[in-house]
């Protein structure tokens, strides 16, 4: 539900504008062509700059017009408990029976001058200047010198000669290497009849409604106004916009609705049911008008979808979109959606994973274009969800220090502890229970003063007590009288006593979870394969699903409830260089997880550790005296690998109580005194911990940048086992931490790819990555890392640059001067350039695509720039983890052997690029590990530009070779390591900010808005003893 008290003077200024425009012709103009809740394959290289203009425009009206969602603010005072009055709008409305709906006006001619409305322009004037890239279109890269838009009139609008960006197009039909496996993907088939039409109206309703009872409104409108809409029943977003397979009885239509809204009886925290008032139902009455916006059709979709036409054209997103709200009717309504999920209790049970949340299932979907055609993705989902329960009860399994609060009803909160309250209530919707009302309001903070010194003025502007007021008008005595209110408004006083307030459900946790939460929630949405497969085909088959509803039948659409067979193809893995005692030996894993270990070999290159300290933090006495163990059998661990570990310390193990970590200058002290005393030449620090501590992110950031040395961390509870394989993988991130590096392929690339790679033409692989604050933080700044590898061919070792950049920025601002000073450090470790730049960007969704390409490739090209002469070609891949495209092992025999153990992942090294992928350009998925756990994420590559003409064998083979590289362990990883090396890096740069910014998140909590994200922080720079270090592994 959406909240519905008192909002802010933006709200107000928003309820003037509207206010102020004819309430028969009221609608954002921007939704002609854009829709409020857009398909995620929004992103168009070829926009022109005066559609980028207009959709900006667009979302900033959008963000505006849609923020009146208080339809109640004016009918109530500032307290809440007062009887309520009469809108206005009913006052003066004429009386209407129960359930009962008119058409008011309708508008009985429609305009003159048909609709043109192409996808994509949103003006006649289409020759803008668009955005241009240098150098020279390299082959694979399209280019197109105008652009040609068609209108329902089936004209076509061609500018002025322009050159739109386009994405690099697939550069054959796929690759051959490698094994044949047959698989099925959680892609189900959409048929669709291309000349099935598409009305678009939009649809305003006063007094602004929450999205369920505007479901409602929709649905009555229909039932009872059949005539008018010609019979059709439409699919509705639940926010301003109605798709329709037939146009209605006129262009402009205008109606009231009355709808009955039940309220329920409340159960006061005591338990006790009260009837408070006799169960009823309150009438609302709503104004409806309704407008013709546009017009489409199913053609150039299936044209674009089409792999007969090699002419470049736009992706069709209006009707894309409408298909996508048509096969999300049936789900909206039935299920609480959050962004592209949707969530029901009819999945199994909420399970309550602490702290006041519990776990829902659900399910994803998305329309996607592909190669077989229009697929729909459906998948399994997990999320947590604030329990609907008394504030009072969250509060105790919230927060541990309220724990008892429900014994000591007298107590107050301190200082810090009203802060961590205030954190954890937040923006949360609650509704009341003292009395039946359909209203939910948002927390915005809490009041000053206890509930028991507070006082508000009556309508007559006497002074009364809250205390008093609830025990004359209610009969109740407020209990917890020393803990604060709710403060439900933004800009004048409104109370609202804890205890008589309950958390609304269906609202997702936002906040950090903790690590039992996260742990308790990845459980749950662990699925083996089988399991997870029969999870999505019951959606499909069930009756909250996509196919649950008749709007496919309404919109002539057909979705198949089959998944998708397919083709894959396994890569065999590469031959990998291992150490021997200063000898080279290979090594081919051939185990069915290729993982390898190191019985009878070294790590490829050891390193020397001569001076190092042990620093511990707290621990009892009994841990502590297992140190000089954990040093002897840490050494000869590092030896039986090739690495050398002195036995010997520096200085003697130092002990600290925990304590110390809380002091940031104290720790910093500490550190450098250890420093000092091995003559500022440390090469490590172990830092040996009680338990997990927020002084962590202290601990690493005065290493790194005030003191000079990289360090690694453990737990005494780790220590207390010893086991071989913890000393193995800590002897590992050692080595790569000070200069050394596992693993090496035998075969190197300029071998593997000779059209492309030579020894003696250095390649430098990069790795880009930004991490965002956690959602209801909206103070701190975002964090961007770069990182490029040092050496060729091997590869396998890389610096990193990072920059903090505004709050939740996702292009990375300083991308060019981090890409330059990589540069500059590649050149002073091989006495040249690179010849070719691979650059992997992580974390893009799909709807920043173009904006990505634009931006971050010219900062690039820039960075090459300031070196005289060089324009080295490049290659740009989008990596993408946070996808739903599943794939499961398929076998045609079911009494073979192979579909016995059907429940396995499919195997590593297993590529599709064909069926499921974009029907044009160059992408494809690669699962190159082996899901130990759950099912297995493969990874989408996306190649947004391509100027050394891959083709897909020679991409496949290099992402999966390089995957075997990575320093931590010895089995490929999920993710190509430029990638994975540059999300360690950002991280790493946020734990920079962690500390110094909590303070100040939590001085800033009671804040409450902020009209723009403050300038960020710089990061502190890097010791330059650990700059081009691999610290952050």
């Amino acid at each position: 539900m959406e909240e519905t008290a008192d909002e802010s003077n933006a709200n107000k200024k928003c309820n003037n504008n509207n206010n102020n425009t004819n309430s028969k012709t009221r609608t954002f103009r921007g939704s002609t062509n854009t829709n409020p809740h857009r398909h995620q394959y929004q992103y168009q290289y070829q926009y022109q700059y005066q559609y980028q203009q207009h959709h900006q425009l667009w979302q900033y009206s959008n963000h505006f017009g849609f923020c009146n969602q208080n339809q109640y603010q004016n009918y109530y005072p500032a307290l809440l408990p007062l009887p309520p009055t009469i809108p206005l709008q009913l006052a003066l409305a004429p009386p209407l029976p129960q359930n009962q709906s008119f058409v008011s006006k309708t508008h009985l001619h429609k305009p003159s001058c048909k609709l043109h409305n192409p996808s994509l322009a949103t003006s006649s004037d289409t020759h803008a200047h668009v955005v241009n890239i240098s150098p020279a279109s390299p082959e694979g890269l399209c280019r197109r010198n105008k652009v040609a838009v068609k209108g329902n009139d089936e004209r076509r609008i061609t500018g002025a000669k322009t050159q739109a960006l386009v994405a690099a197009r697939r550069p054959d039909a796929g690759g051959v290497e490698g094994a044949v496996i047959s698989l099925l993907a959680n892609h189900f088939l959409v048929q669709l009849d291309p000349s099935q039409r598409i009305f678009h109206y939009n649809v305003e309703m006063s007094p602004s409604p929450s999205k369920e009872v505007a479901r409602l409104i929709k649905q009555k409108l229909v039932e009872e106004n059949s005539s008018m809409l010609s019979g059709a029943y439409p699919a509705f977003d639940g926010r301003k916009n109605i798709y329709s397979p037939v146009e209605f009885e006129n262009d402009r239509l205008e109606f009231f609705v009355s709808l009955p809204i039940p309220t329920s009886k409340s159960v006061l925290p005591s338990g006790e049911l009260k009837e408070l008032i006799h169960k009823q139902h309150q009438l609302k009455l709503f104004r409806i008008n309704i407008k013709l916006v546009s017009k489409y059709d199913g053609k150039e979709l299936s044209r674009y979808l089409s792999k007969e036409d090699n002419d470049w054209i736009p992706l069709p997103q209006d009707y894309l979109h409408a298909l996508d709200v048509v096969l999300r009717e049936s789900p909206s309504e039935k299920c609480i959606p959050v962004g592209r999920s949707l969530y029901s209790s009819s999945m199994g049970s909420a399970k309550e994973i602490g702290g006041g949340a519990v776990g829902l299932r659900g399910f994803f979907q998305s329309l996607r274009p592909t190669q077989q055609g229009l697929s729909l993705n459906v998948d399994s989902s997990v999320s947590a969800f604030h329990e609907s329960i008394g504030v009072i009860p969250y509060l105790q399994k919230r927060l541990e220090f309220l724990k008892d609060l429900s014994q000591r009803k007298t107590r107050g909160l301190g200082g810090n502890q009203k802060k961590e309250v205030e954190r954890a209530l937040k923006n949360i919707r609650v509704f009341v229970c003292h009395r039946e009302t359909v209203q939910r309001y948002r927390v915005y903070g809490l009041t000053e003063e206890v509930t028991e010194n507070l006082w508000f003025a009556d309508r007559d502007g006497k002074n009364i007590r809250l205390l008093s007021y609830f025990k004359d008008h209610y009969n109740y005595n407020i209990q917890f009288r020393n803990l604060p209110c709710l403060q439900i408004s933004r800009s004048k006083p409104c109370y609202l006593p804890m205890e008589l307030c309950m958390i609304c459900e269906g609202q997702k946790f936002l906040g950090k979870l903790s690590d039992d939460q996260t742990a308790r929630i990845l459980k749950m949405g662990c699925q083996r394969p089988k399991e997870r497969k029969a999870m999505i085909d019951g959606v499909m088959q069930g009756p909250v699903g996509p196919t649950s509803g008749n709007q496919g039948r309404e919109f002539k659409l057909h979705v198949s409830r089959e998944m998708t067979r397919l083709n894959g193809r396994i890569l065999q893995p590469p031959k990998l260089k291992l150490g021997d005692g200063g000898h080279i030996r290979d090594l081919v894993p051939c185990r069915h997880d290729r993982q390898w270990n190191f019985l009878e070999s070294h790590v490829f290159e050891g390193t020397q550790i001569e001076r190092w300290a042990l620093l511990s933090f707290g621990g009892s006495h009994d841990q502590k005296s297992t140190i000089p163990k954990f040093i002897c059998q840490l050494s000869q661990r590092c030896e039986q690998l090739g690495i050398f570990l002195n036995k010997s310390t520096i200085i003697s193990p130092q002990f600290e109580q925990t304590h110390v970590l809380n002091n940031v200058s104290l720790l910093e002290s500490k550190l450098k005194k250890i420093h000092e005393a091995a003559s500022n030449n440390l090469q490590l620090l172990i830092c040996v911990m009680e338990r997990k501590h927020k002084g962590y992110a202290d601990l690493k950031r005065i290493a790194e940048t005030s003191v000079g040395v990289v360090s690694q961390c453990c737990l005494y509870s780790n220590l207390g086992k010893l086991s071989s394989q913890f000393l193995a993988n800590l002897a590992l991130k050692i080595n790569a931490k000070v200069g050394g590096c596992t693993v090496a392929l035998y075969n190197s690339l300029p071998s593997q790819i000779p059209r492309l790679f030579f020894p003696d033409e250095p390649v430098i692989f990069m790795g880009a990555d930004v991490t965002h604050p956690h959602p209801l933080d909206d103070f701190s700044p975002s964090v961007a890392a770069v990182v490029g590898s040092m050496n060729w061919p091997a590869a396998n070792k890389y610096a990193s640059r990072m920059r903090s950049q505004t709050h939740r920025q996702e292009i990375i601002q300083d991308l060019g001067v981090m890409v330059g000073e990589l540069l500059d450090d590649f050149y002073h470790e091989l006495n040249k350039l690179p010849r070719r730049i691979i650059f992997f960007r992580d974390g893009v969704s799909e709807t920043q695509f173009y904006k990505v390409l634009q931006e971050e490739l010219q900062s690039i090209r820039e960075a090459c720039s300031r070196f005289p002469g060089y324009s080295p070609p490049i290659t740009f891949v989008v990596v993408q983890k946070r996808h739903h495209t599943r794939l499961f092992p398929y076998d045609n025999d079911p009494s073979s052997a192979h579909n016995q153990s059907s429940d396995e992942n499919i195997p590593p090294g297993t590529v599709v690029d064909t069926v499921i992928t974009h029907p044009r350009e160059f992408d494809f998925y690669l699962c190159s590990h082996w899901g130990v756990k759950g099912t297995s994420r493969p990874t989408h590559y996306h190649i947004l530009w391509d100027d050394n003409k891959f083709t897909s064998d020679e991409l496949q083979k290099l992402v999966y070779n390089l995957c075997y590289t990575f320093v931590r362990c010895t089995k490929p990883v999920s993710l190509v390591p430029p990638a994975y090396y540059a999300h360690l890096a950002a991280y790493r740069g946020r734990l920079y900010l962690e500390r110094s910014e909590s303070a100040t998140l939590m001085g800033s909590s009671s804040a409450i808005c902020r009209a723009a994200p403050p300038k960020a922080a710089p990061l502190p720079k890097l010791s330059e003893n650990v700059k081009k270090l691999m610290f952050y592994c």
